[in-house]
């Protein structure tokens, strides 16, 4: 995946790169489709509750991943976590421990998830799965698995960011599309739109919608509020992390982007500390990219943590009731 995601993603008008790379799309297109029908899924003896998108970075995995949780362990359900574990050494399986793992062993997000919620992870989703079950699971949330064959499912949850949608409809190089947006959709059971739709998307037909926001963590937003900030994120989409800040009244004095889940040197945050310092401003980044920070600088850094919140939690959470306690 690109340091972020370029902007003729977004649109084919910004650029002719979509046309020209569109061979390697069609090429990629084939080796999905090839990989979807030459693989057996796994049937790991508990419920598997995908989350996934349709487009590469920045869609709200992750902190949908945590609010299934949430409602999950509310229906005494025991969920854990299963995770690629994407920019960490280890191959796993293993349970991720915040006192002996760092992101550089086993990625940024799944130490976000185990937050919420027991996290392994492993490149072998299936192997990851069964450790998880053994270690008493009584379901498990699958993220960022859409396109993940091997691990037979109960339920499929498709995350679609309502600002940015499905890009330039391309397949990846060309846009930013892991599959056809029809067949992906085909193999879903809900979908999950964060935000209000602010592009073109294609009709979901009759599955079921769950609107829902990304919202400041209330703490935060307080301690935030009206200050000057040098904003600073190694995320697919920083922008969405700017917006955050100033709808919760923050002053950004400056704003660094930085590859996704790209490490942070101690010398890179004291220079980010300096800069901040020389716009009497406070530096400022996501949860996530806190992760990656090391620990002694960690607190010369303030953090906007955001959460999901859905429109209609009972509507969600029947539907999870419903499909995962049936016989």
């Amino acid at each position: 995946m690109p340091s972020r995601t370029p902007d003729f993603w977004r649109s084919d008008a910004v650029s002719p790169w979509p046309t020209i790379l569109q061979p390697l799309a069609k090429l990629y297109e084939l080796g999905n489709r090839l990989n979807r029908q030459t693989t057996t899924p796994q049937d790991i003896g508990r419920p598997v509750i995908s989350v996934g998108n349709l487009v590469a970075g920045g869609a709200g995995k992750t902190p949908t991943a945590i609010a299934l949780a949430d409602i999950l362990h509310r229906l005494g359900l025991h969920p854990q976590i299963v995770s690629r574990g994407y920019g960490g050494r280890l191959a796993g399986p293993v349970r991720v421990d915040p006192a002996r793992h760092s992101a550089a062993d086993v990625g940024d997000e799944a130490l976000l998830l185990n937050a919420a919620a027991p996290t392994w992870i492993g490149r072998d989703r299936p192997a990851v799965a069964r450790a998880a079950v053994a270690a008493g699971a009584g379901c498990i949330i699958a993220d960022d698995a859409h396109q993940t064959y091997a691990l037979a499912r109960r339920l499929s949850l498709l995350v679609v960011d309502g600002g940015y949608g499905f890009g330039n409809g391309r397949l990846l190089p060309a846009g930013p599309l892991r599959e056809p947006v029809q067949d992906g959709l085909a193999r879903c059971d809900a979908v999950v739109l964060i935000g209000k739709p602010t592009v073109p998307l294609l009709p979901f037909g009759s599955k079921p919608v769950f609107r829902a926001e990304l919202e400041a963590n209330p703490a935060d937003a307080v301690r935030l509020r009206g200050r000057r900030v040098l904003a600073f994120a190694g995320i697919g989409r920083p922008e969405k992390f700017f917006a955050s800040l100033q709808q919760i009244g923050v002053e950004i004095a400056s704003t660094k982007t930085f590859p996704d889940h790209a490490p942070y040197s101690e010398d890179t945050v004291m220079r980010l500390v300096e800069q901040a310092h020389a716009l009497h401003a406070i530096p400022v980044t996501t949860a996530k990219d806190q992760m990656r920070l090391p620990k002694a600088a960690r607190a010369m850094v303030d953090v906007l943590r955001v959460s999901l919140v859905f429109a209609d939690p009972a509507a969600v959470e029947q539907f999870l009731k419903s499909r995962l306690t049936r016989v």
